[in-house]
């Protein structure tokens, strides 16, 4: 008794109890790290997700900020790895897979009940639906585009034009441009001569688009101030262009969708508890709060059912039962295996 009564006092004399020693292995168990894209999406995702997330469970979810595959890259292969969970765009998902960089979900913990098949995969799960849409001006077009067949049509729906300055989404928009079906555009792109055929039916809009935009603000911006009368656009910049009270619609037809997913790093602090933090944020009934703070869609159908979203809300979701039907998922295999030489070749192409 002695000697623990001196190893005490001893603690206390360093300002620290032993209660407060013992403490701080359960503090670093009960609290991990959650990394996103800042804004108003992780703003979203703190209220949707995290906050029910840190309360039902008894945890402290701390927040950091990202921009890409980079620097999750950068934290694995240094060995130093700081984040528990992270989101990221689906083809920088695929990719971070190919390089081994994420941990092997435990599916057991995840359910992916209403979940399509290209929404997850070995190491990441997708949390997000966002759209590419095509956005038109209604008060200047006497007739609507419906398709990216009518976007190629200068003659019928005339206007300045605008596409984002990527392959990723447009070689599969000029595939359908020209004619080919939804379901044969991958098919086709896994052929040098799919390649080709894209590229060249860029090169016959290529004249007619006025901006090749470069962030989602920018896109916003042109139909807003009348620069541009049709261009592709993410479904949640639209709407917000329209909220604003700008004359501005988008078809879900034709429209690429992609996923934001979450992943823990390899090597990451608190795996075990980021794993059954994945289970609450992609399971339904959390999927549900999104919408009502950012119109991007759930990732399970389920989300559908639990009765937070309202019949105004699934209208303009990405991944509501009627818009999904008609859209093309994008393939994110793809593009991790294919994306450098296609990039290269687009460099170029923009430059001519």
């Amino acid at each position: 008794m002695k000697h623990a009564l001196s190893a005490s006092a001893a603690l206390m004399a360093g300002g620290m109890s032993l209660a407060g020693m013992m403490a701080l292995p359960a503090l670093a168990q009960d609290s991990l790290t959650f990394t996103s894209y800042g804004g108003t999406y992780q703003e979203a995702q703190r209220k949707a997700l995290l906050d029910p997330v840190e309360e039902e469970m008894g945890i402290t979810i701390r927040e950091d900020t990202l921009t890409g595959i980079a620097e999750v890259r950068a934290q694995v292969l240094a060995g130093a790895v700081t984040w528990d969970i992270v989101d990221l765009g689906v083809n920088d998902c695929a990719l971070a897979q190919a390089e081994g960089l994420f941990e092997p979900l435990d599916y057991s913990i995840i359910s992916t009940e209403g979940f399509k098949d290209t929404a997850y995969a070995e190491t990441w799960a997708g949390t997000i639906y966002y759209s590419t849409t095509l956005a038109y001006n209604p008060e200047y077009l006497e007739a609507k585009p419906q398709s990216w067949a009518d976007f190629w049509d200068v003659e019928n729906f005339p206007g300045a034009r605008a596409l984002q300055n990527t392959p990723g989404g447009n070689l599969e928009i000029a595939l359908m441009a020209d004619g080919v079906a939804p379901e044969d555009v991958y098919p086709m792109l896994e052929t040098p001569e799919g390649i080709d055929r894209a590229f060249a039916k860029l090169e016959e809009i290529k004249p007619d688009i006025a901006v090749w935009w470069t962030t989602g603000a920018q896109s916003a911006q042109l139909i807003a101030d009348g620069e541009v009368d049709m261009e592709s656009i993410w479904n949640g910049r639209l709407d917000a262009v329209k909220a604003s009270g700008v004359p501005a619609e988008q078809t879900f037809n034709q429209a690429i969708l992609a996923l934001d997913c979450l992943a823990i790093p390899k090597g990451a602090p608190n795996k075990d508890l980021a794993m059954k933090v994945l289970g609450r944020i992609l399971a339904p009934d959390l999927q549900a709060n999104l919408p009502a703070l950012i119109n991007y869609g759930p990732t399970t159908s389920l989300a559908f059912d639990e009765g937070k979203i309202t019949e105004e809300q699934t209208a303009i979701s990405p991944s509501a039962p009627e818009n999904i039907a008609l859209q093309l998922p994008t393939d994110p295999d793809f593009w991790a295996a294919n994306r450098p030489a296609i990039q290269e070749r687009w460099d170029a192409f923009m430059t001519q």
